[in-house]
């Protein structure tokens, strides 16, 4: 289940990376940290989430 976890992680942290900096631009964020720190959010949040999709495939 680990590799499931990574590999999952690997994907879907990339996708709400993506989706974060996206919704913080069309908020209106213009600076350089604070599209990072959107985007590293997406990419913490991603790892719960992976988890509870690799026990639901599980």
């Amino acid at each position: 289940m680990t590799r499931l976890v990574l590999f999952l992680g690997s994907m879907i942290g990339s996708t709400l990376a993506f989706v974060f900096v996206v919704v913080a631009l069309v908020a209106g964020v213009t600076g350089l940290w604070p599209l990072l720190g959107a985007a590293a959010a997406g990419y913490f949040v991603a790892w719960p989430v992976a988890l509870i999709v690799a026990r639901r495939m599980r």
